[in-house]
């Protein structure tokens, strides 16, 4: 305060008439005593008033209220010597909770006994409130992390070039590393869910339609998320992974969790016990953390436009836009989101809970828009490993052992988008396959023949709003995207439409999706013949005899068969689900959205994330075997769980409802995992 007063022409403090070095001192002393009382005991009331406040703004407030609790505080320094202008206040008081949280961050850094001492006091603290003895002889608990979109083969090279040594120094002293597969939609909304709830059933993709109630569910939305959640507690009679004193941190679902924190299932939920934001409280009522995430989430924004500048610049290739909102969406997804999850991790380990699954969703945003090997998402992958060395360390002062396993839902696939690619979207291709109109820029398609033919009738016939211009049945179709799958469903046709059916009111669809370059195979269902698998140069499969490395599924892979006939049982399959191409070569394919780094489909490095687990745990499969589906490894998880209990625990009880959140309170002790800010 004392450097800032003489740095500063509008902070004062001391009278007009001048005073002495000793009286500055003393004045200096009690307005920085006020400032640091006033935002131990008013901030967290304010953090909790604003609970309902969206994140971003709530950040941007941040600085306004230090500002005023500054000011307050210079009110009651006696005899008025302590003075400053409004916005002069604001720098003061961010300056003041920077160097309080470079101290702080000092101390997490350093493996010193201050640090250790900090952390010991804190958990003492927690038992002493919950009767705990603190003793250290139960069973360890599990923290289950997921580095959200990194694949086997991503982390693998990380740890080879040097970018996380953390995981390194854990695969070569204590845990084993194996990947596993996905089923067709390889999201984060399937993943998650089999993972968490055991059932991932009837979930085609991010988002998909239903026709019986004319839903649109989408994996992200809190509806969805919770209709989701619910139908897997009904299918697997369990509450879920979490259930017996557990956290779920960061997740689209809850997991059966009693304490949860930004959990999409629960974020619809009202009430002083069902508030999933109660994690921004436990975290912001620390101002130094609010301040520094606030200063972190602007250099964030600041970092993602110089980057997609150079990225212009430079003429990269592929390269998607990167303006609008999205550097403040990437700053909240590599700021917030992480600082957030990771202190609410820290506290779960300091309070002893049994098992605790939290998400890292920093490298699967940036990889969208940079690429999976871009040195952007390379810069995530160093920050999430530090991450992961804070975790570590905070074993040691734990309560109870711990066991850190470390997973992904997915990973990426790297590729020019289907649009930059052809100069047309899906939906263009296939509304030009259903003689409808579609936008002028498909005029420059670069697609095959046959769609080029589809796309100049297209753009001559009448608008849309003409009611001859439409085919019969007079409904367009639903054309989704998720990553490099593509779904069509056409709502006038009841139920799942046939081949038969497609091929009656749009003759040209399937010909020309197919025999499209940018597209992989087609799954359909004939009446006559059943589900088929669909391919270039008029190649048809039954999905009964599909074979891996064979036919339309030989560029993609082992397992493709099975995840392409598990997906054809699905209630909820679209009428035509659509892959995009694969080079095995590259590994690329083509997203249907705008991500050059994309995942969703079948196809590349996106159907391959990991597990890596501490070697005293049993093998995930027995032999060494592949483990395959979100479902498999649900099974996995839960029976380490057991391991790790001693004994084989009773099933849970069934339990349908969502089940509720429970503020927890602040640990300030995140340190170096709020340094750096990846979501």
């Amino acid at each position: 305060m004392l450097a800032l007063a003489g740095a500063l022409p509008d902070f004062q403090l001391q009278s007009p008439d001048g005073d002495s070095v000793t009286k500055i001192a003393f004045t200096a002393a009690w307005g920085a005593g006020a400032f640091g009382l006033l935002s131990a005991l008013v901030w967290p009331v304010l953090v909790r008033a604003l609970l309902l406040v969206p994140a971003l703004v709530l950040g941007l407030l941040v600085f306004f209220l230090n500002g005023s609790l500054l000011l307050v505080a210079l009110r009651l320094i006696p005899d008025g010597r302590g003075e400053a202008d409004p916005r002069t206040a604001v720098v003061v008081a961010a300056v003041m909770s920077a160097v309080a949280s470079a101290t702080s961050t000092a101390l997490a850094v350093r493996d010193d006994g201050a640090y250790r001492r900090r952390l010991s006091r804190l958990a003492q603290r927690r038992r002493r409130r919950s009767g705990d003895d603190g003793g250290c002889d139960g069973p360890p608990g599990t923290v289950f992390l997921q580095l959200d979109g990194v694949g086997h083969d991503t982390l693998e090279r990380a740890v080879a070039a040097g970018l996380m040594p953390t995981v390194a120094g854990l695969l070569a002293r204590s845990h084993r590393l194996a990947p596993w597969r996905t089923d067709w939609s390889s999201q984060t909304g399937a993943s998650q869910l089999g993972i968490l709830h055991g059932s991932n059933e009837d979930v085609p993709a991010f988002r998909w339609y239903e026709k019986e109630t004319a839903a649109l569910m989408v994996s992200s939305r809190p509806a969805s998320a919770v209709e989701m959640q619910r139908r897997a507690v009904e299918r697997t009679g369990s509450a879920g992974l979490l259930a017996t004193d557990g956290a779920s941190r960061g997740n689209l679902f809850s997991g059966g969790a009693e304490q949860v924190a930004l959990v999409l299932s629960m974020a619809a939920r009202r009430g002083p016990r069902n508030r999933s934001r109660a994690g921004y409280f436990a975290y912001f009522s620390d101002p130094a953390n609010a301040v520094r995430t606030a200063v972190s989430f602007v250099a964030e924004v600041v970092r993602e436009i110089g980057q997609s500048t150079r990225a212009r610049l430079r003429k990269d290739a592929p390269r998607v836009k990167r303006g609008g909102l999205y550097p403040f969406i990437r700053a909240f997804a590599t700021v917030v989101q992480r600082d957030v999850v990771v202190a609410a991790v820290i506290g779960d380990m300091l309070a002893g809970r049994t098992a605790v699954y939290a998400d890292l969703v920093a490298y699967d945003e940036v990889a969208h828009h940079s690429g999976p090997r871009s040195r952007d998402a390379e810069a995530v992958l160093e920050r999430l490993d530090r991450s992961v060395a804070l975790l570590v360390k905070v074993a040691e002062h734990a309560p109870r052992a711990y066991r850190i396993v470390l997973l992904s839902d997915h990973g990426q696939s790297p590729g020019e988008t289907f649009l930059g690619a052809y100069g047309l979207t899906l939906k263009d291709l296939v509304r030009a396959g259903c003689g409808l109109p579609v936008s002028r820029r498909a005029s420059g398609t670069r697609s095959g023949a046959e769609a080029r033919d589809a796309v100049r009738f297209a753009l001559h016939r009448r608008p849309a709003e003409d009611p001859d211009a439409r085919p019969a049945g007079g409904t367009d179709p639903v054309v989704l995207a998720s990553g490099n799958l593509g779904l069509v469903s056409f709502p006038d046709i009841a139920g799942r439409a046939s081949r038969e059916q497609i091929d009656a009111a749009h003759p040209a669809l399937l010909g020309t999706l197919t025999n499209h370059p940018g597209i992989g195979f087609l799954l359909v269902r004939s009446e006559e013949h059943g589900s088929l698998v669909l391919g270039p140069g008029g190649a048809e499969v039954p999905v009964d005899a599909l074979c891996d490395g064979a036919g339309p599924l030989a560029a993609f892979g082992r397992g493709a068969a099975d995840a392409v006939r598990r997906t054809d049982s699905f209630p909820h399959v679209a009428d035509v689900m659509v892959n995009s191409m694969h080079d095995p070569a590259t590994g690329s394919v083509h997203a249907f959205e705008e991500q050059i780094g994309s995942h969703g489909g079948l196809g590349g490095g996106q159907s391959r994330p990991f597990l890596l687990w501490p070697a005293e745990l049993s093998e995930p499969v027995p032999g060494g075997g592949e483990l395959v589906g979100a479902e498999q490894v649900h099974r996995v998880l839960a029976r380490w769980l057991r391991e790790d209990a001693g004994s084989t625990r009773p099933a849970e009880p069934v339990e349908i409802s969502v089940p509720p959140a429970e503020a927890d309170e602040a640990f300030p002790v995140a340190g170096r995992a709020v340094q750096d800010k990846s979501s």
